[in-house]
């Protein structure tokens, strides 16, 4: 097997998994978008150890700094969902579903993708 052939059958195994991804685009009130992506780091650090959770990384912006992006990958649609009703259930969490909400100025966007693979994601399977 040459270098080029096992890159790609690397590539190749990444894609035939079960992963899950999800852009999410949030715009924080006004002169929020430190104060959002600071709770939306809090919110990272919770799921480091939750089953299924491989990529969850918050950016913000740089001409629009009251914009936050996340980057979700999860292992399955059922990691995804687990997590979030875990959240919504939490009681005793440093920054709730709420405290998200209430610091958006609009609805928060999100698109679902097919994650194929590429640098800071392990090979599926």
């Amino acid at each position: 097997m040459t270098e080029n052939s096992s890159t790609e059958e690397s590539m190749t195994t990444a894609t035939t998994g079960s992963r899950v991804g999800r852009l999410m685009t949030m715009k924080a009130h006004p002169g929020r978008g430190n104060e959002l992506a600071a709770a939306l780091l809090t919110v990272a650090i919770g799921l480091r150890e939750f089953p299924g959770c491989e990529i969850y990384l918050i950016n913000q912006d740089q001409t629009s700094p009251d914009i936050v992006y996340v980057v979700e990958v999860w292992a399955d649609e059922a990691s995804a969902n687990a997590a979030l009703e875990a959240a919504r259930a939490a009681t005793s969490t440093a920054v709730s579903i709420t405290d998200v909400l209430a610091m958006l100025g609009d609805e928060p966007q999100r698109i679902d993708v097919v994650p194929h693979g590429g640098v800071g994601l392990a090979d599926a399977g």
